[in-house]
């Protein structure tokens, strides 16, 4: 990396602010840059925190002052996560936004979507929307939008919805199962269908946890003591792949509204973590066929681990839906390089190491989520290499594909006029996760992907225009922005 500036005086050295980069109008040159009409070799032109102008080598050879040369060094668009779990306010222990969204720079993303349960009180209305919005401001590092719930209490008041989304969330989501928050109740499909119909006006998503409790087929039994409950197995059979199956089934009466012509046309279904890779993506599949506007995640942990690989007691891996074997790896791995699974999101559910029960290592009663939110970016390049991903298949699902879901139109390419919200990394560079590596999520010994080698090292991350993050370092203030829906 080598920085070319006018101003000797005014150096790199000198971090101050929102920027550990004294100018706000320089040029980010590069051999890689990935943009949407592919890879190039040249610069981009930042000014005021957008994307001004894009050149080619041949266009500026180095004749600019401001520049900052990445070398051989891949730029590209931030990651956008629009699954993550900050839990601010009201659990800010088990992350909060200043240690999640400095994770996230860390990590190359650069604008994160909030869910709207594991803080408290859940986002369920404009009152808690306003504490969320208050909790963000001034202390995040990357720019911040909400999802608000959609819960029985606000399912069938219109005006209610209406007045969450008139506040700026980007939209709502739901469980069809407990969701393991006492201010998160379950929905069903009359409580989405009511949602769905108030979505379509203001052309905005529901995201959906798609798993339905089945006491018959998920062998509870084994919570009464008919199973180890540090052996993984016995969680797997908990939750098994015809939860999300029924729940997808179910989900599919409703989204049919979604079609053209539909009474709900205008609103979009978004499947989260998906982990089924077998009957559940089969329908979701033929419910684009039919012309249904749906679409669906998985998330890096369920293709980077399998059932058969997670060692007793080792309570880091446990999550919802579960990690499934390792033929249904696979499965998910077809799937998204297919063009089937639509996009990529952390799932970031992290909390204090106490609840995660590293030393009983009881995976019934232990808190599932995994904790990942700085790790994404390496770990699917990581994994990806043996399937043959490219740059601009990371792209398309870790930053244009979640840009559009999400409404952010302004985000998720390299691209004159959007934000400068850019990653700049080495995928070829190795690295040891381990203690000797500088982690910022608040909780790092509950990660799964603690231990792991990994390849591609984050160097920098710039949102809109600031540098926040080089290299183990961050900017000296939280100058993130929270993004409203309008």
């Amino acid at each position: 990396m080598n920085f070319n500036l006018n101003n000797p005086e005014n150096d790199y050295s000198s971090q101050s602010g929102c920027s550990l980069f004294p100018h706000s109008h320089y040029w980010i040159a590069s051999k890689r840059i990935v943009t949407p009409q592919g890879i190039i070799s040249g610069a981009v032109e930042i000014k005021g925190g957008s994307i001004v102008s894009i050149v080619k080598n041949k266009d500026w050879s180095g004749k600019f002052k401001q520049v900052v040369d990445y070398g051989n060094a891949v730029v590209m668009p931030g990651l956008i996560d629009v699954h993550a779990h900050l839990d601010d306010p009201g659990r800010a222990e088990w992350e909060g936004f200043p240690s999640g969204t400095k994770a996230a720079a860390a990590g190359g993303i650069t604008t994160l979507i909030d869910m709207p349960l594991n803080n408290f009180p859940s986002t369920v209305s404009t009152e808690t929307l306003k504490l969320k919005i208050e909790a963000a401001e001034k202390s995040i590092y990357v720019d911040v939008g909400f999802w608000g719930g959609l819960v029985p209490e606000n399912a069938f008041n219109a005006t209610a919805l209406e007045a969450l989304l008139d506040a700026g969330v980007h939209g709502l989501k739901s469980f069809m199962c407990p969701s393991g928050i006492n201010d998160f109740p379950m929905t069903d499909a009359r409580h989405i269908k009511a949602g769905l119909s108030v979505l379509a006006k203001y052309k905005r998503p529901l995201l959906v946890h798609s798993e339905i409790q089945s006491v018959v087929e998920s062998h509870l039994e084994t919570e009464d003591g008919g199973g180890d409950p540090r052996s993984y197995s016995t969680y797997l059979k908990t939750r098994p792949p015809s939860w999300e199956e029924a729940a997808v089934r179910e989900l599919l009466t409703v989204t049919k509204d979604t079609r053209s012509g539909g009474p709900a046309e205008g609103a979009h279904l978004h499947v989260v973590h998906l982990s089924d890779a077998s009957s559940s993506l089969d329908l979701i599949k033929e419910a684009k066929r039919r012309g249904d506007s749906i679409t669906v995640e998985t998330c890096p942990h369920y293709l980077a681990f399998s059932a058969e690989e997670i060692p007793d007691g080792d309570t880091r891996f446990k999550c919802a839906p579960p990690i499934r074997d390792a033929a249904n790896k696979e499965k998910l791995w077809n799937a998204l390089m297919e063009g089937d699974i639509d996009m990529l999101s952390s799932d970031h559910s992290p909390t204090v190491p106490e609840l995660k029960l590293l030393n009983d290592g009881n995976f019934l009663k232990a808190w599932g989520g995994i904790s990942s939110i700085q790790f994404v970016l390496p770990v699917t390049w990581s994994y990806g290499q043996k399937y043959g991903i490219t740059l601009e298949q990371l792209v398309s699902w870790w930053s244009e594909r979640p840009a559009k879901l999400a409404g952010q139109h302004s985000k998720g390419a390299i691209a004159i006029g959007n934000h400068a919200d850019v990653v700049v990394w080495e995928p070829e560079v190795e690295f040891d996760l381990n203690e000797d590596h500088p982690m910022f999520v608040k909780n790092p010994s509950i990660s799964a992907y603690i231990g792991k080698r990994l390849s591609g090292k984050v160097l920098a991350t710039f949102v809109r225009g600031n540098l926040v993050y080089k290299e183990g370092n961050h900017a000296f203030a939280a100058c993130g922005s929270t993004i409203l829906a309008t």
